[in-house]
């Protein structure tokens, strides 16, 4: 009977024992899962970007190397899979604020024209809606206004000769870029002052068989417009489109007389008429 009881003594110890052992057994896989979601929060925190409050440093390397003691971080106690609690402002750090942008309107600066081409531009302005009535020549070229006190004699333009002199433009070069109405109103003025041509504006236009306007009665009908009296004002005023010696223009798919052409020294081709000396 007493060993029945002690047998039954025994039995109970070795199961207080087997419970024991169990409970240590579930413990240590407690941890070890614990260890192990704290290893998978660590890479997710990797990951993202954010690191340990106080990673080691090269020295701190390699005085791990050279002693063999190691560095304890906070990151190799959740690796260890130790149950201690890190705070997430462990591992994330307030980034600087970024400076603030103020948006800034663009200054629109206008730089004035230099003076002299300022008055340059007002005074080829002004000559084209009032053109000098009086010209001023040397022997071999047309002065501006402001060189005639170098002029040799000058010529007095009538408003009846001004109105002519914007009709044969137009008559001559209806169609033609601007530079050649100018040229062809240069023309006029080379004659006028040349030796070998009319003294007068009128006479000039109307000499026999030099304009073919004259000829055909086109002269007579022709308004000007206003490009050609823009271009008449800017001859009067001085501007050339050709040079002072070109007396003689023809358009070489038109001319039915090439006379000119084989005879005089080409000087300039605008738009449809080619200019001679």
């Amino acid at each position: 009977m007493s060993i029945f009881k002690q047998s039954r003594y025994i039995a109970l110890l070795l199961g207080v024992i087997l419970v024991c052992f169990s409970a240590i057994v579930l413990l240590d896989q407690g941890a070890v899962s614990e260890g192990k979601q704290n290893r998978i929060q660590l890479v997710k925190l990797q990951s993202s970007g954010l690191s340990a409050n106080m990673p080691l440093t090269l020295k701190e390397k390699e005085d791990q190397k050279r002693t063999g003691n190691k560095v304890h971080s906070k990151l190799d106690i959740l690796a260890a899979g130790k149950a201690e609690w890190i705070n997430a402002g462990d591992f994330i750090t307030k980034s600087k604020s970024a400076p603030s942008t103020v948006p800034v309107k663009a200054a629109v600066i206008t730089t004035p024209p230099a003076k002299g081409i300022q008055a340059v531009s007002q005074k080829v302005t002004t000559s084209q809606q009032h053109p000098p009535t009086t010209l001023f020549f040397t022997r071999t070229e047309l002065l501006s206004q402001e060189l005639q006190d170098k002029a040799t004699w000058q010529y007095a333009v009538s408003e009846e000769e001004m109105h002519l002199l914007q009709k044969i433009v137009m008559a001559e070069a209806e169609g033609e870029p601007y530079q050649g109405k100018v040229a062809v109103a240069n023309v006029v003025l080379n004659r006028l002052r040349s030796a070998n041509f009319p003294d007068t504006i009128k006479e000039v236009i109307y000499q026999r068989s030099q304009f073919s306007p004259v000829a055909n009665g086109r002269l007579k009908r022709v308004k000007p417009d206003q490009d050609s009296i823009n271009a008449v004002n800017a001859a009067l005023s001085g501007v050339k489109k050709v040079s002072d010696d070109t007396y003689f223009f023809l358009s070489l798919k038109l001319a039915q007389d090439l006379t000119v052409h084989h005879t005089r020294k080409y000087a300039k081709t605008i738009g449809n008429h080619t200019f001679y000396k």
